[in-house]
């Protein structure tokens, strides 16, 4: 029989790790099982073979500015324009200036290792259940791994190909990212090696589609998670709607926001300012609640974010919004105090009151600030915007009128275009990680450097669609040590 590498039913859930530690969760390969064994095993405790993928989202990788999946998305949110730090002297300053993309710096290899680090931790379960798994948790856990991988593949084409070209077509034959397969995949010896080169932006895309379909008829089979750390059929909807939207179709992203967001009513104007740390936040599809075992200080998301707190942004610097972006938020919209205006309010701690600092992410006690993956307001932004692209205005207007009408009451839009959902999606998610993926989505490029700019020195760029500076290289050690890819085969 063939023997896998899995984790047995008696290890710890959680591995204790602390801000300035290099240990975290992980999980930790002890015995070999048979596949039927180690299939068996998984169903009997999903969290031994679940963790290892919880983890890695989490994760401190020995630099403050390294937390796992979040701080991947500030890597690539700073490259926009809707978010500077005060002072720019910062561990994000070669991000700012786009200047952190090339193969040989370390930005590339971490976004590139840790989406793909998910996937393999993603293999690692789709691989015992070739045939679909038999009950509900079996299908479960599968369908929690198919979302992972095909999340992960989606962003990777993002990042390593500048995939639309200059009208908005998907560039399908441009040169994409490795795609890892496994015996269950139902692919042969020679198509799982050969997929370990550079396919093509379509072949990836198809595929990733393919596991985001899949995962959400298995976890819409039955299965009901135990917490909202997991990912259930609504948050696999929510990441197919994302891969809908990518993908530019626009009926399907619609219909899988709308019933991702099922049962996630948007918040109030309370819990608005309530500073966006509590997985209990009604919104919120899918996080991460911390414990005083999991948090990792000052090497965390809202050590960088939260301009009053202890952390980097209440002692080093600021994070602020854009100026010409706050301006552009009417004044009766609840979302324009989430930040602090021209004027600052020095009745703020530590840095919340510099002038345009955000004051949307709010420090708990003793670091324990849950992770915010997903929520509604984002799929009714989703489902507005394709709406939009189908040119049906007032069912657009219609729709993202959900949200509007818990932010401000004087919104009354009777039809909106793609632009006007763009901005609500730049005020209502800001800072949670979509700016670089909008930017290349909607073939816009940024203009930092309009007068009366708020950005420190040397940050106030100009930078068009489709400029190289847009599209990461892959990093030098996958070239060396990947036999199917090389240096001819590396982005400009």
């Amino acid at each position: 029989m063939k023997l896998l590498k899995y984790i047995t039913v008696s290890m710890a859930a959680l591995i204790g790790f602390n801000s300035c530690s290099s240990d975290y969760l992980e999980t930790d390969y002890t015995r070999y099982l048979g596949e039927k064994e180690a299939a068996s095993a998984a169903a009997s405790n999903p969290d031994v073979f679940l963790n290892g993928i919880w983890s890695q989202l989490v994760a401190y990788e020995g630099e403050h500015e390294r937390y796992g999946y979040l701080s991947w998305m500030m890597f690539l949110q700073v490259m926009g324009e809707d978010m500077s730090h005060e002072n720019g002297q910062t561990n994000y300053h070669f991000d700012y200036l786009l200047d952190y993309r090339e193969a040989q710096w370390v930005r590339t290899r971490l976004i590139w290792g840790g989406f793909y680090s998910l996937i393999d931790k993603a293999n690692a379960i789709i691989s015992l259940y070739p045939n679909g798994g038999s009950n509900v948790t079996e299908k479960g856990l599968l369908g929690q791994a198919l979302t992972i991988r095909g999340m992960s593949y989606t962003y990777l084409a993002q990042i390593y190909q500048d995939y639309l070209d200059e009208e908005g077509n998907i560039r399908r034959d441009a040169p994409a990212v490795p795609v890892y397969f496994n015996s269950a995949d139902g692919k042969t010896a020679a198509e799982i090696e050969e997929a370990k080169g550079r396919n093509t932006i379509g072949f990836v895309l198809d595929e990733a589609g393919k596991d985001l379909e899949r995962a959400v008829e298995l976890l819409g089979a039955g299965y009901e998670r135990p917490t909202k750390n997991y990912i259930d059929v609504h948050v696999a909807n929510g990441f197919l709607a994302r891969y809908y939207m990518v993908t530019q179709q626009w009926e399907k992203a619609a219909a899988a926001a709308k019933a991702a967001r099922e049962g996630f009513p948007i918040m109030g104007k309370e819990d608005l300012y309530a500073g966006f740390n509590d997985i209990n936040n009604s919104e919120w599809m899918w996080g991460f609640k911390h414990t005083t075992e999991t948090q990792t200080s000052y090497a965390s998301f809202f050590s960088w974010m939260a301009s009053g707190g202890p952390g980097y942004g209440g002692l080093w610097g600021a994070v602020t919004i854009d100026k010409k972006l706050y301006d552009q938020i009417p004044a009766s919209d609840y979302r324009k105090n989430q930040f602090t205006g021209p004027e600052g309010d020095n009745t703020l701690p530590n840095n919340a009151g510099k002038p345009y600092a955000n004051v949307k992410f709010v420090t708990r006690a003793n670091w324990l600030n849950d992770y915010l993956y997903m929520r509604s307001s984002e799929m009714v932004l989703i489902e507005a915007e394709a709406y939009a692209h189908l040119n049906q205005g007032g069912k657009a207007a219609e729709v993202l009128r959900e949200l509007m009408s818990k932010r401000d009451p004087s919104w009354n839009m009777s039809s909106v275009s793609v632009e006007d959902v763009y901005l609500q999606r730049r005020i209502e998610l800001w800072g949670e990680g979509f700016t670089y993926f909008d930017l290349k989505r909607l073939n816009k490029g940024i203009d930092r450097n309009y007068e009366g700019n708020n950005y420190p020195a040397g940050y106030a760029l100009t930078v068009p669609a489709h400029s190289v500076l847009w599209t990461y290289q892959i990093p030098l050690s996958e070239i060396q040590e990947n036999t199917h890819i090389s240096e001819e085969d590396q982005n400009p």
